[in-house]
């Protein structure tokens, strides 16, 4: 019977756990749909313990290379405004740094590192999956215009819209409209702030913000890449089209007035090259993604709503734990119910919390008390203490608790 480990998908979880499995000792090969790999997306955040897995994959230098270090998270009202402040990464003692990237970066990261250790066929492009059979002694994973191929186990790492997925749940229906709207760019900008500060800013009811620097030293001026990401409350969603460009017209109005003294906002949005516009959505958990020789990994399993910069950082958890499971447990049915026990139950807590508490609950939390006015203290609206433990209490459910993060032994 053959061992190799089937992963369809060549995004960051799929590209992770072939590394992974790699450094683990076993054989693999990656099916991608699309023809060719391009740098697509736009920023993205990963948090120490995403940082940790990637650092034991010997990857921290190639991070550095394309990635912004974040040294806080800062949050303002509408007003511009602090409301709260804390140090992130290694700023905040952890043994790791976290990174602003973009995900086009981090992916050809990924599959620049793949191709180099696994070789230059470990990637089959062009690949589209349309259904999976299993038996007893393996896999067959059947493509729209390939032969299909036998393996092990086959791990869908094929994004929210997975055909993996569609197989093992037909009739889920599709994806779950958060209310919100998002638009998205990126602009060349002077640093601002710490240089590294992640800012979220304002409230989804009158308009949010979340701004970041993605890349450094991108000309001669010194300027940053930098990330932004404008949310609104709408009752009805946006088209469904992950390339779907926006008109600013349709947001900035909410931002017009957002000329604060460590940033003008309208004129970061205005300084943007391309727009985009989609909706917020996510996904109900589900009850689990491992059937027999099948699984899940990633946005395929858990795809969530992005408040709380964790979507990438959890499907590469996912391929560390899984790939530990796999090494200890040999490549078979055994590994992967392990795998569901662990990663169904972790994840899920984190697409909940996601929709109800995230990070940003602490604007939210400030906007209701203060009924969106200006205020002289914020310990006259909500103790310090009070957002505090809002983001200690993220941290826990995400898995990056300092402490419990550090003691935490390697999954490889």
């Amino acid at each position: 019977m053959s061992n190799e480990v089937i992963i369809l998908g060549a995004g960051i979880g799929g590209l992770t756990l072939a590394l992974s499995l790699h450094q683990a000792g076993i054989p693999c090969r990656v099916y991608e749909a699309v023809p060719e790999l391009r740098p697509l997306g736009v920023g993205i955040n990963l948090l120490p313990h995403a940082v940790r897995e990637l650092t034991e994959l010997g990857l921290l230098e190639a991070l550095d290379k394309v990635g912004v270090r974040t040294k806080e998270a800062v949050f303002f009202t509408e007003h511009g405004q602090l409301v709260f402040r804390e140090a992130a990464g290694q700023h905040a003692g952890y043994d790791w740094p976290q990174f602003s990237i973009h995900r086009g970066d981090l992916q050809t990261v990924l599959y620049e590192e793949t191709l180099k250790r696994l070789g230059p066929d470990s990637v089959a492009c062009g690949r589209r999956c349309t259904h999976v059979e299993q038996d007893a002694g393996g896999v067959t994973v059947h493509f729209a215009d390939a032969p299909p191929v036998r393996g092990a186990v086959a791990v869908g790492c094929d994004g929210i819209h997975s055909a993996l997925r569609k197989q093992l749940y037909p009739d889920e229906g599709a994806p779950r409209y958060s209310g919100i709207n998002m638009w998205r760019g990126t602009a060349r900008w002077k640093p601002f702030l710490s240089g590294g500060s992640m800012v979220r800013a304002g409230w989804l009811s009158v308009g949010k913000m979340v701004i970041y620097p993605i890349r450094n030293n991108i000309d001669a001026e010194g300027n940053q890449l930098v990330n932004w990401v404008a949310e609104i409350h709408a009752p009805q969603p946006a088209m469904r089209d992950w390339s779907r460009t926006g008109r600013v017209e349709d947001f900035l109005p909410a931002f017009a007035d957002w000329h604060f003294d460590w940033l003008d906002v309208p004129a970061l949005i205005l300084a943007s090259d391309t727009i985009l516009e989609y909706p917020m959505v996510d996904q109900d958990p589900l009850p689990r993604w491992t059937h027999g020789r099948l699984t899940l990994l990633g946005d395929a399993a858990h795809p969530m709503v992005p408040r709380g910069s964790n979507g990438a950082g959890q499907a590469i958890i996912d391929a560390r734990y899984l790939a530990g499971a796999l090494k200890k447990m040999g490549v078979g049915t055994a590994a992967l119910d392990d795998y569901d026990r662990v990663r169904v139950k972790a994840t899920t807590d984190v697409v909940l919390t996601n929709r109800s508490n995230p990070p940003d609950t602490i604007l939210r939390e400030v906007f209701e008390r203060s009924g969106g006015k200006r205020f002289d203290s914020i310990e006259e609206v909500v103790p310090v203490a009070e957002l505090q433990a809002i983001s200690d209490n993220y941290k826990r459910v995400a898995g990056y608790d300092p402490a419990a993060l550090k003691a935490r032994a390697s999954y490889l």
